[in-house]
């Protein structure tokens, strides 16, 4: 049928075509396509029915009609291509797409959504021997997913016409078991052995894939009972005498595991023996059913959750590491592997179970592997593949190779590349027998340095703009070798000397680092001229430095040594005073311009304020001149002004008009002639506001309220504006503004809801626009009894899977920059930083599904330019917010001096004396200040005054009105 099939098809290719030449060479062109699909499923499609019943047509996508549906289509075609030029069109766009494709995996071949859609459209154009180089390059790289193997595995079976066929569909499944444990896969490779049983040793190869699959998935409490079930229904099947103990057997095995539908099992058992079932098997049985409780929460808890379950996975772990079965342990971590593949924490915590507890070479050996595969940019999968490599022995070079594969992975950090040279060197140190001066080994080691040292000055500054090794550790890890194993100082030294040359030489530990080495192995007068340079050169700590010098001359050194140290030592450390109090001079500078800034806009507001109440009065005085009463409850309103304010914006007495209401309004006809129509629409919107009473908080409705700020303040109607927007959130009890004593609204306000559910919910409204600003939605948390209480809605740790942008044009929309990155990955969330008026930043944070697309997005959107704007691209680590320093936690003059780690990499780089000026220094505890008040002070004492508050004060003296 098949041979009939090629055939015909090979007569419908060799048929002259018809229609007019002028068409050329690409309806041509088009037409060799379609015939060649049409061979490709008319031979698929007859390799089925010689294969009989036993798979499903459907699960294939081939059948008889559609083969000669498609050959009847390809066949008109060719003698009219106009008429079904709609199906050539779609197919060059499909030609395009795989070419582009095609293209995009040569530059990077890591991109695994781009494997994945060009096997789909290979497999739709019925490229046969593409798709299926296809797959093998992306199986090269990446462990595929039941749902791909599965595919690839019936599109070979569809295919396989004799014994050689059937051999690489075998290999096929060999492959397929072992990237994950997958039940369903298991099943298909049991079902289709069964198909070679007439081969030679095919009964043999049936039974052995069937244990092998019950040893890997048997012990699966909801998918194992299948393989349990058609291992048992062909034993049944098969005529020996010596079937009836095997079926026993299988029956006996699965009773004493605890599976899903157990009962049924015992049941049928019971029906399909002749003899009466053992007292042990049933024994067994119930022990199982005991113990299927137990994990019934746990499974149930799996059935219930949605995909990914990775918190559902890891509690389900938790519970079998206690019981600790190594089978269920390892069943249970490949379980949520599959669904959880990209996560190295996942990975981490299986390679380290197996690497510590069961130690078995091939399996310990395949996890990582795998692990690898799925997360190839996780530096501490790869040093633990290379670890668990050396450990079980394998041959140097398959570690090397190993190696090459991690430097090509692409880490999304610097000292990624660091951490992965210095395991593969740590490696290749332990190789090298240091008895003997001089070896293979020893030089591949050396040769191995240096290359890692090129490797991260090239290579990896030209990606980051940094080594990842700012303290050289890798160089310090060579010389410490040189120096202790291979006894070669002087090779130390020139290393040391290349270490201070890259900005090392200011530290004070590095110095010593250097000093402890020759200490160590080498002698005084490299010792000494180590510390002459060292206090010529550091500026973190020289008085560490001096100390040393002069402990090591009154141990070891002359009288000319003692005088010649104490002299270099006295006058580095006078320098660096001198140096400390210019810097400590710049910043009392700098500190009293400042307040001289302060001051100015401070003297500016006040005047303000006095010429608005300047205006205020003379308006008075106009109407006092047109209105005697008018006039009289003026002066009065003149006398008291605090008393004013104070019955501002609260209830007024029963018949008493309050200032700015209806009755004061419609007597004060002067000032409606001298103010602008604006000027006399505020005062009236300010009068109505002072109408609404002012409502103490109360606090114990915290949890049902939210506070909302950074509202625009020409907000006409604030509590009608935002009362529709909070109330999807649920039920809107109360939205109170807080204006201030002049009725403008202050920018904040606090909405109250009936349920704390809708409190939660309105959260997530924050950032929302309003009138263009983006509006700030907190909890509402008294700050007096939680003064540390911070708000800040997003992560402020490394977040592998979330890009930071920075470079934009303010122009830039969340549109179109989805637009950019989408090409790279599924992006799940776009956030584009603004400030509080709601004024783009230029920043963004773009998060992608995992870190592997995120990884990528970095390689090829880093330096991209956008409407002549370059941005750029790195992972999200946002730098630890600096914490104020507490009075108490400063530095005592005479303690002991803190370690540069303290400070960073670089050290703090300045003084670490307080050298300011006392006149300057501002109190600690001398006022308490409040949120919104005066000081309030906490002793008897004066404060001290600068020259500023005399100059200030002088000025009061001479010109009393100053403010």
């Amino acid at each position: 049928m098949a041979t009939a099939a090629a055939a015909s098809a090979s007569e419908a290719e060799a048929e002259p075509k018809a229609g007019p030449e002028a068409e050329g060479e690409q309806d041509e062109a088009k037409a060799a396509r379609a015939r060649r699909k049409v061979l490709s499923r008319a031979v698929a499609a007859a390799t089925y029915k010689t294969m009989g019943p036993e798979w499903d047509q459907q699960e294939e996508g081939v059948s008889e009609s559609d083969g000669d549906e498609e050959y009847a289509m390809a066949s008109s075609a060719e003698s009219s291509p106009g008429e079904y030029e709609w199906g050539y069109d779609e197919e060059e766009k499909n030609q395009l797409e795989i070419e582009r494709l095609e293209e995009q995996l040569s530059i990077n071949v890591y991109d695994y959504n781009c494997h994945v859609d060009l096997i789909r459209l290979l497999r739709l154009e019925g490229e046969l021997t593409k798709v299926r180089m296809a797959r093998q390059k992306m199986s090269e790289i990446f462990p595929l997913t039941e749902e791909l193997w599965l595919e690839w595995l019936h599109d070979e079976i569809s295919m396989a016409m004799d014994g050689l066929d059937r051999e690489h569909v075998y290999d096929l499944f060999e492959r397929a078991v072992k990237d994950y444990i997958c039940p369903n896969i298991w099943l298909e490779y049991g079902q289709y052995s069964v198909g070679g049983i007439g081969q030679k040793g095919g009964l043999e190869k049936v039974r052995s894939v069937f244990e092998r699959a019950l040893s890997s998935v048997g012990l699966h409490m909801t998918k194992g009972l299948a393989i349990w079930e058609a291992y048992r229904e062909f034993e049944s099947a098969i005529v020996e005498a010596a079937r009836l103990e095997k079926v026993h057997s299988l029956f006996r095995r699965q009773l004493a595991i605890p599976l899903y539908d157990m009962e049924a099992t015992f049941a049928e058992y019971e029906e399909w023996s002749e003899d009466p079932i053992p007292e042990s098997v049933i024994q067994s049985y119930n022990k199982a059913l005991q113990q299927l409780e137990k994990y019934k929460p746990y499974e149930e808890a799996l059935l219930q959750a949605e995909a990914p379950r990775l918190a559902e996975y890891q509690a389900y772990i938790d519970f079998e590491m206690k019981i600790g079965d190594p089978a269920r342990i390892q069943l249970i971590f490949e379980r949520a592997l599959v669904e959880n593949c990209l996560v190295p924490d996942l990975w981490i915590r299986y390679s380290q179970y197996l690497d510590r507890q069961l130690k078995v070479k091939d399996l310990v050996l395949s996890a990582h592997s795998r692990a690898v595969r799925n997360c190839p940019w996780t530096v501490a999968l790869w040093s633990r593949y290379l670890l668990a490599l050396e450990r079980h022995g394998v041959e140097h070079r398959v570690i090397s190779v190993t190696f090459e594969k991690a430097l090509s992975a692409g880490f999304i950090q610097a000292t990624d590349y660091v951490e992965i040279w210095q395991a593969y060197l740590d490696y290749l140190r332990r190789r090298v027998d240091f008895k003997q001066d001089s070896s293979k080994e020893l030089e591949e080691l050396r040769s191995a340095f240096a290359r890692a040292l090129e490797y991260l000055k090239q290579e990896v500054e030209e990606r980051f703009s940094e080594s990842g090794d700012p303290s050289c550790l890798i160089m310090q890890n060579w010389a410490r070798i040189e120096a202790r194993l291979c006894n070669n100082m002087q090779k130390a030294r020139e290393l040391w000397d290349s270490i201070m040359t890259r900005g090392n030489a200011k530290f004070a530990n590095m110095w010593l680092e250097y000093y402890n080495l020759e200490r160590a192995h080498g002698d005084t007068q490299h010792c000494r001229k180590a510390l002459h340079r060292a206090v010529q050169c550091t500026s973190d700590y020289p008085e560490h430095v001096c100390e040393v010098l002069l402990t090591m001359e009154r141990t070891e050194g002359t009288l000319e040594d003692w005088d010649i140290a104490v002299q270099k030592t006295e006058t580095r450390l006078a320098r660096v005073n001198e140096q400390r109090i210019k810097a400590a001079e710049k910043e009392a500078a700098l500190a009293q311009q400042e307040e001289e800034k302060v001051e100015q806009r401070k003297r500016a507001r006040a005047e303000k304020k006095a010429l608005k109440k300047k205006k205020k009065t003379r308006g008075a005085d106009k109407h006092r001149a047109d209105e005697d009463d008018e006039k009289e409850w003026g002066d009065d309103e003149e006398e008291q002004p605090s008393k004013r304010r104070r019955v501002e914006n609260s209830v007024p007495p029963a018949g008493e008009a309050e200032p700015g209401s209806e009755a004061d309004l419609s007597g004060s006809s002067a000032p409606a002639a001298t103010e602008s129509p604006s000027e006399l629409k505020e005062v009236r919107v300010g009068a109505r506001r002072r109408d609404v009473p002012k409502v103490p908080h109360d606090s114990s409705k915290d949890g049902v309220t939210v506070f909302v700020s950074n509202l625009p303040y020409g907000l006409g109607e604030p509590a009608a504006t935002l009362r529709p927007l909070f109330e999807a959130c649920g039920d809107v009890v109360e939205v109170r503004p807080i204006f201030s004593n002049r009725g403008d609204f202050r920018g904040y306000c606090y909405v109250e809801f009936r349920e704390e559910a809708a409190a939660l919910q309105a959260l997530q409204l924050d950032r929302q626009s309003v009138e263009g600003r983006p509006m700030f939605v907190s909890p509402c948390v008294d700050k007096s009894k939680n003064p540390d209480f911070k708000v800040f809605r997003y992560s402020t740790a490394l977040e592998k899977h979330k890009l930071f942008v920075s470079g934009l044009p303010f122009s830039c929309t969340k549109e179109e920059l989805e637009e950019i990155c989408k090409a790279h990955g599924t992006v799940k969330d776009i956030r584009l930083v603004t400030n509080r008026a709601g004024k783009p930043k230029g920043l963004a944070y773009v998060e992608y599904e995992n870190e592997s697309q995120a990884s990528q997005a970095v390689l090829k959107m880093d330096g991209m330019t956008i409407r002549e704007n370059v941005i750029k691209v790195a992972i999200s680590n946002p730098p630890q917010r600096k914490v104020p320093e507490k009075p108490e936690a400063r530095k005592a003059p005479g303690s002991a001096l803190l370690p540069r780690q303290v400070y960073g990499a670089r050290g703090k780089g300045r003084t670490q004396l307080s050298l300011l000026p006392r006149a300057l220094q501002r109190p600690s505890a001398a006022t308490a200040q409040a949120e919104n008040g005066p000081a309030t002070p906490a002793t008897t004492e004066a404060p001290k005054m600068s020259n500023a508050d005399f100059a200030k004060l002088l000025l009061r003296k001479l010109f009393p009105g100053t403010a």
